[in-house]
């Protein structure tokens, strides 16, 4: 962690540049997890958005850091608690999970879930936030299932959001919130390839330059299709899905018997076909 200052999640998510952020996010989660199946799905941190709305795997979890939420109790979805941890599984509290979904407290670098457990893992801005983010990704790639999928969203460094978080992290004045550094899209895809994980897609999003109000917001709409179009790259956000894969795994398929190759003028002893004719 560093000592300057943070800003708080839930008041910059009730700015216009917050809300115009979670919007594009929201709209792009949506549309990506609605065709993910399986039966357990998580969302690591940020209540403000809801990742799993689309979602129809039967338990969802929203999973929050345990440094943040005091001795709120755990609530676990069925069937991911790790036997012997002495939780109470069938606590029922007010935490900021949506309706129909389990909250989870816990310490996220260390996620009390067994291995290859979960099917789908969200994690928007949780690196960002994390002390240690390549054991967050070790810890979403152990409990992960083979050709489980794992989506993360970030700030770009590579735009002019990430420019103005540069200049205000040397004056104290940081625009976005986030205890460390960002993350640049093309760093963070070498860590996902080194855990094993094939990207499957990545997307950027939100190229209106960093302004604080929503008139001025508004007045830069055109540069969200320009953007797409001449500088992709550069958008103030970014999301990646990615797979993981599990080396020397292969489906099994009705087995073919091959014929043995013969060297060239030998022919076989005998075949089912051969008569014997004895005079």
């Amino acid at each position: 962690m560093t000592d300057r200052a943070i800003i708080d999640w839930p008041a910059w998510t009730d700015s216009p540049p917050g809300r115009y952020v979670l919007d594009w996010e929201q709209t792009q989660l949506d549309r990506v997890v609605s065709d993910v199946f399986g039966y357990h799905a998580l969302q690591l941190g940020l209540p403000q958005l809801d990742a799993l709305r689309e979602n129809r795997m039967p338990c969802r979890g929203l999973v929050l850091d345990a440094a943040s939420g005091a001795s709120a109790p755990y609530t676990f979805p069925r069937g991911l608690g790790r036997a012997g941890n002495g939780l109470n599984n069938g606590a029922s509290q007010e935490l900021p999970a949506p309706a129909g979904r389990s909250a989870v407290w816990c310490d996220l670098l260390d996620l009390p879930f067994e291995a290859q457990s979960v099917d789908l893992i969200v994690m928007p801005h949780t690196l960002e936030f994390t002390s240690d983010p390549h054991r967050l990704l070790r810890e979403a790639e152990r409990v992960l299932m083979p050709e489980g999928q794992l989506i993360i969203l970030g700030f770009n460094s590579l735009s002019l959001w990430g420019a103005r978080q540069s200049v205000g992290k040397m004056t104290g004045r940081p625009f976005v919130p986030s205890a460390v550094d960002l993350i640049a899209f093309t760093r963070l895809k070498d860590w996902i390839k080194l855990l094993g994980f094939d990207l499957e897609r990545g997307r950027f999003g939100c190229y209106r330059p960093p302004l604080g109000s929503d008139q001025w917001l508004s007045r830069y709409g055109f540069m969200e299709a320009a953007g797409d179009r001449w500088w992709p790259i550069f958008g103030a956000t970014y999301m990646i899905k990615a797979i993981k894969r599990v080396r020397g795994m292969r489906l099994v398929g009705p087995l073919k018997v091959k014929k043995p190759v013969l060297a060239a003028g030998l022919a076989p002893a005998a075949t089912p076909n051969t008569r014997n004719h004895t005079q």
